[in-house]
């Protein structure tokens, strides 16, 4: 077991082994759940980070069981808060513990990928054969871990760029339909406004390691900091190129918030955007949703900025939520079967968020989400430029990093923050996270 996980794989085993000795007698019960079975209904948890305002959960599980008698499915929030790393450590406190599991759900494949080192998801390839279920031709992503399947994916996450239609309009810029990072940068010029505490900035990027990478984002083959193998991807001039630009943004152009304020004053991305601090929010497609819930102002969407003029319109980061079986759940026939209806028709039902199947269809996608919205935050939705902007938008590589990823980002994003706060200069910073994220890749390696 590689060393980052030796912690929590030692704690999973001690409760495994708890829980063997404790419940054999429920042994005769798993499965029980089967499709077509004629035992009593069995209880199903569905175990996550969103909260029902956020996700819709009770009716979604609701539609699953009308039509599934032999099956209670249940959600269970793991935040009030509706944070998923909040969420997805009491999902490992309940690994260790025991308690019941059933389907879970991570945000990231890098959270993904270490849950799996971890022996917390079941393998679903014997399910996925019997369902005559091929993965690459079913979903637009592909959760492939070392040759097998532990999820599914659920929410699929695409990146573009939010702008207050407004302040483009005060400066007389057209809604981007094709930028660069560069363009970008340029607009961010002509939407500051303003000086001390009611300044209002250009742009905003978060503390998210996203936001480290910009330029390497929409890179078609390897958009994230290591390759499949662990190895560094620092020396990619995009990534040189990400951190230079948001030096200069931030630190000499001063038209994106500073990072030292995103982090000192803890900000919340959306709050930035709502109250009006900044004119323009690269995200992801969630936002959608959320939007059509909370939006304070006409909001215009384009494409997730190029790193070149001549790369395809479009490209940009992909993600999912990845909903899998967990591995001491006592009905896992029962608990595949709903991640593979919500994984499909599940998403549509939901009406919240963008489907990763490929039969979904992106116009009804966006008018379901619309239509759960209230409806004057809806009207200050731009449908069109919406439309246009998903339907130029293509995936990148979808990158399942290997199990101690979660420690090369944290990692890099140390020297980022140096970097951006003036405390090391650029080489410094591209020198030092090579030099550390092969460290822990080497200390892994076994």
């Amino acid at each position: 077991m590689k060393k980052s996980l030796l912690v929590l794989s030692g704690v999973l085993a001690i409760s495994a082994a708890l829980a063997g000795c404790g419940n054999k007698a429920e042994k005769p019960a798993a499965d029980s759940g089967a499709a077509g079975g004629t035992k009593a209904p069995v209880t199903i948890k569905v175990q996550g980070w969103y909260t029902e305002a956020q996700g819709n959960w009770n009716a979604t599980v609701d539609a699953y069981n009308k039509t599934h008698p032999n099956v209670k499915v249940v959600y269970e929030s793991m935040s009030e808060k509706g944070d998923s790393q909040e969420g997805m450590k009491k999902l490992d406190l309940l690994a260790a513990s025991g308690e019941q599991m059933d389907v879970v759900m991570y945000s990231s494949a890098s959270d993904f990928a270490q849950r799996v080192g971890a022996g917390i998801l079941e393998p679903l390839d014997d399910y996925l054969k019997k369902d005559n279920i091929v993965v690459k031709d079913e979903y637009k992503l592909d959760p492939i871990v070392n040759g097998k399947y532990y999820a599914l994916p659920g929410k699929m996450i695409e990146w573009f760029v939010l702008l207050n239609k407004d302040k483009l309009d005060e400066a007389k810029l057209p809604v981007p339909t094709e930028w660069t990072w560069d363009q970008y940068a340029e607009y961010a010029k002509k939407l500051t406004k303003g000086e001390g505490a009611s300044k209002a900035y250009g742009s905003y990027f978060h503390n998210w390691k996203d936001y480290a990478l910009l330029g390497l984002n929409n890179d078609m083959e390897n958009p994230y900091l290591v390759k499949s193998d662990g190895t560094q991807n620092i020396d990619n001039p995009k990534v040189r190129y990400s951190l230079d630009l948001r030096n200069k943004m931030e630190n000499v152009d001063k038209t994106s918030v500073p990072y030292f304020e995103v982090v000192s004053q803890k900000m919340a991305y959306r709050d930035v955007f709502y109250g009006g601090k900044t004119a323009m929010l690269a995200t992801g497609n969630w936002m959608v949703g959320e939007l059509s819930l909370n939006a304070k102002f006409k909001t215009v969407f384009a494409p997730y900025p190029k790193f070149d003029a001549k790369d395809p319109n479009g490209l940009t980061e992909v993600g999912a939520d990845f909903m899998g079986v967990a591995a001491n759940s006592k009905n896992k026939q029962a608990a595949y079967d709903f991640v593979k209806w919500y994984t499909t028709e599940g998403i549509q039902t939901q009406g919240l968020f963008f489907s990763a199947w490929k039969k979904a269809d992106v116009e009804k996608n966006v008018d379901a989400i619309l239509k759960s919205g209230k409806p004057e935050q809806v009207a200050m939705i731009d449908k069109q430029s919406l439309l246009a902007t998903l339907k130029v938008n293509k995936a990148t590589k979808l990158v399942v990093p290997p199990t101690y990823a979660l420690q090369q980002e944290k990692e890099y994003l140390t020297q980022v923050e140096l970097f951006l706060t003036g405390k090391q200069d650029l080489e410094k910073t591209i020198q030092t996270a090579k030099t550390k994220i092969e460290d822990i890749r080497k200390s892994n390696a076994k």
